[in-house]
């Protein structure tokens, strides 16, 4: 069955009675007669070559297609209100809209850093940010439902048709409360043997760097906490329990108001920054920008 012989009124017909459950309320709802109802979703299940519901009780049943049917039909008509609503934005036709995925392992400092430029447009920018898996996110871009992916990674698995190049190489930096940094900071970086740490968990590629790190410089921290959520390492980290290191192009994008000291560089481990664009939205007046500015 092609999808041009799929008729999307009996597919909504479908959903909404599988969303409320009963052929009558949906009837009910949608102001047709129950019979022209169960008609509709007949033609619907005829031209699917499915049933879609069973009999339970007085009631239907999704069957197995029918569930399947619901799953895609869930997403066709979130993305049919997702659409209007972007449609009916009354900024549409002088604003640009830009979808930005952000991988969960890059630091928000970093990122703000890095769409700066976009927001110092002449023409304004609107920007919708996703946080999530790289992996994830690059399925989202492979098909267009985002614009731009910003990740701590070269590539991945299902990259290869995405156009990506690195926008920045940032400093790590050490970084812990006046009370910690006056005990460890003497010394830096051998001062560390020993000291409490803070570490991204071990699917951060942030974690062996540091790792490796350490270890050329033959010291042997206390690893006293492990996080996925670099932001989350960081808020324990301000509250004294222990030292942590993060990507940070200016001492400032951490250490602000007096609560972080940073003891130092760790030298050698960098944070490298790339953008991931599918090749049909390389036109885009913001993207173009972005790929044209190094502002780090």
């Amino acid at each position: 069955m092609k999808l041009d012989n799929l008729n999307f009124h009996h597919l909504r017909y479908f959903w909404m009675v599988a969303t409320l459950g009963s052929m009558t309320a949906a009837a009910n709802r949608l102001g047709l007669r129950t019979q022209t109802l169960s008609s509709q979703i007949s033609d619907l299940e005829q031209s699917l070559g499915r049933a879609l519901f069973r009999p339970q009780g007085r009631g239907l049943a999704l069957t197995e297609a029918g569930r399947v049917a619901l799953r895609y039909a869930d997403q066709i008509f979130q993305l049919g209100d997702q659409l209007q609503d972007s449609l009916q934005d009354p900024d549409l036709d002088h604003a640009l809209r830009l979808t930005v995925g952000i991988a969960d392992a890059l630091p928000k400092a970093v990122c703000y850093r890095l769409l700066q430029p976009i927001l110092n447009m002449e023409r304004p920018v609107r920007l919708i940010c996703q946080e999530g898996r790289f992996e994830w996110l690059s399925s989202e871009l492979a098909q267009h439902r985002i614009d731009l992916v910003l990740a701590e990674r070269a590539g991945g698995q299902g990259t290869s048709q995405l156009h990506h190049q690195e926008l920045a190489s940032i400093a790590v930096r050490v970084f812990a409360t006046p009370n910690l940094a006056n005990q460890y900071d003497s010394g830096f970086p051998a001062s560390l043997n020993k000291a409490p740490f803070l570490m991204p968990s071990r699917n951060n590629m942030l974690r062996a760097r540091l790792e490796q790190w350490l270890e050329d410089l033959n010291v042997e921290v206390r690893v006293v906490g492990e996080f996925d959520d670099l932001a989350l390492m960081e808020t324990f980290g301000r509250q004294g329990m222990g030292l942590f290191a993060l990507p940070a192009a200016d001492v400032e994008d951490i250490a602000t108001g007096g609560s972080l000291r940073c003891l130092g560089v760790a030298q050698g481990v960098e944070e490298r920054c790339f953008a991931f664009v599918h090749p049909r939205s390389m036109d885009h007046p913001a993207l173009h920008l972005l790929l044209n500015s190094r502002n780090i």
